[in-house]
């Protein structure tokens, strides 16, 4: 594809390099790379949207002359190498999880065996044969202007920026289930490919390695996010989605995340139904797209749990609670996806209920409690107080429970998450709710809408760059508003009074 068809404010469809058109009521654009990527390696620079695939063209002129801001960044990928090149025995190996887990709660076959990943360190003489590359680095001599990411630095870098470290750790990784090849994590680079080669030669266990593909930096396009609706789709071009790494993210999950939404939010807009947003408080995919929308980026965009400020309300054990009533109301969760988690909930309900409800006397629990090396019991109490402790497991309760706790039997094996998840709420219920409370007052601010039309230069009581903001990034309502980096919570006070609240 290198154009998209437009028709007034609208886009109709695509055109492709031949000339042949394809029709579509919405479009959805996840360039990743592609978009007028050049990879370096050394002085060599070549067009592509990564090695040996060709790059995407055209687009970005088009909407830059529509007036969609282009901004370029850069990212970088380290060398391909040949596994059986590898000496293992020198190296430290790095197991799977003991206990494999699923992603949820649905019955999936589990894998009968995991690839192990191995650890390694580069040392001064690494260094040193990477140093002799920097004049050829396009890192260093500015031939890239655009920014990377911070938590993804080269190896270069890397030597440059902690230059009192004697050696940097790498992993390497297996590329796939049935493949040699190995992927050498923390040593992206940009460097001449002879230096790579000579410089990886020099790490323990990798005296003979041989690539399979050098490390490159890539520098593309991106389109700043805050020209997005929380739907992905831009403010300029009705239909039109923008996914991933054009919005200045990087990392799989990230674009995934925005593929998903942007893919679904197509979906209902062509077919008449209302638009699909999720909230902070709701998930990370909400927290990732309001941080793109409402802050914009200046730097590639990686989703760290640490930016989301409900991160109580947002654990794995909960994910199918937040998420798969919502999935099912627009037709994605499957009827039976929707029986086993209603089944799950009923489940830890009962637990939950049960626990609170059951007394046991000290005869029948100190003993346990004893093991577990935490103060026996003198009287009767609650095993809703017992869970509070920090020693006790609910799992090993139920154990030594034999299952039961009052007129109720729990399968510890068959239930074992389900268990988990109820311990969860049981032990850390207060924090739960404080957030959940912090979370609802929030909230009540995202349900103010702010006038399209309100005329931020005629409130003079605000900031300049406050209205700076506020017109560049048109926020839609006054939670949205008082996320922006710059607006300031008496700017947020006098738009309110402003809008006659």
């Amino acid at each position: 594809m290198n154009r998209l068809i437009i028709k007034g404010k609208t886009v109709t469809g695509v055109k492709t390099q031949l000339g042949k058109e394809f029709k579509s009521k919405s479009v959805i654009l996840t360039n990743g790379t592609f978009e007028n990527g050049i990879i370096y390696v050394g002085k060599k620079k070549v067009e592509g949207g990564r090695i040996s695939e060709p790059i995407s063209t055209g687009i970005a002129e088009q909407l830059r002359k529509i007036g969609f801001e282009v901004g370029r960044l850069k990212t970088g990928t380290p060398a391909r190498i040949d596994g059986r090149t590898i000496n293992f025995e020198k190296l430290e190996e790095q197991k799977g999880d003991r206990e494999i887990r699923r992603f949820s709660f649905i019955n999936t076959p589990l894998p009968e065996s995991q690839r192990s990943c191995y650890i390694t360190y580069t040392n001064n003489h690494t260094h040193d044969v990477l140093k002799r590359g920097f004049k050829d680095s396009p890192l260093y001599d500015g031939t890239i202007k655009g920014i990377g990411p911070r938590y993804c630095p080269s190896i270069e870098g890397k030597i440059v920026t902690f230059a009192e470290r004697s050696k940097h750790q790498l992993f390497l990784e297996p590329e796939g289930w049935k493949t040699i090849e190995y992927y050498v994590n923390g040593f992206s680079s940009s460097l001449p490919m002879d230096i790579q080669y000579e410089a990886l030669r020099t790490i323990k266990g990798m005296e003979n390695v041989k690539i399979f593909r050098p490390g490159y930096a890539i520098e593309y396009d991106y389109y700043p996010p805050t020209q997005l609706h929380y739907t992905l789709e831009t403010r300029s071009i009705e239909n039109l989605y923008f996914a991933g790494q054009i919005n200045g993210t990087t990392g799989y999950e990230e674009a995934a995340a925005q593929g998903i939404i942007a893919g679904i939010n197509a979906h209902l807009k062509v077919n008449g139904k209302k638009e699909f947003i999720l909230k902070r408080d709701e998930s990370y995919i909400g927290v990732l797209i309001d941080d793109l929308i409402t802050k914009g980026i200046d730097e590639p965009y990686r989703m760290f749990t640490s930016r989301a400020e409900y991160r109580i309300l947002l654990r794995q054990d909960n994910a199918d609670e937040r998420l798969t009533e919502k999935s099912a109301s627009i037709g994605l969760a499957t009827k039976e996806r929707l029986e086993i988690f209603n089944r799950k909930s009923r489940v830890k309900r009962r637990l939950i209920n049960a626990v609170k409800k059951t007394s046991i006397e000290p005869g029948k629990i100190n003993e346990f409690l004893k093991d577990k090396f935490t103060a026996p019991i003198n009287q009767k109490v609650k095993i809703f107080d017992l869970v509070l402790r920090p020693e006790v497991e609910l799992k090993c309760l139920i154990e030594f429970l034999k299952g039961k706790i009052g007129n109720e039997i729990f399968d510890v094996e068959e239930e074992k998450e389900i268990i988990e998840a109820a311990e969860v709420e049981i032990k850390y219920n207060g924090y739960i709710r404080r957030e959940a409370v912090m979370a609802e007052k929030i909230q009540r601010l995202e349900g103010i809408a702010i006038d399209k039309k309100i005329e931020y230069d005629k409130i003079n009581a605000i900031s300049t760059e406050a209205k700076q903001k506020l017109k560049r990034i048109k926020p839609d309502t006054i939670g949205q508003a008082s996320r922006i980096s710059g607006v300031s919570p008496s700017d947020i006070n006098i738009i309110l009074l402003y809008m006659g609240r």
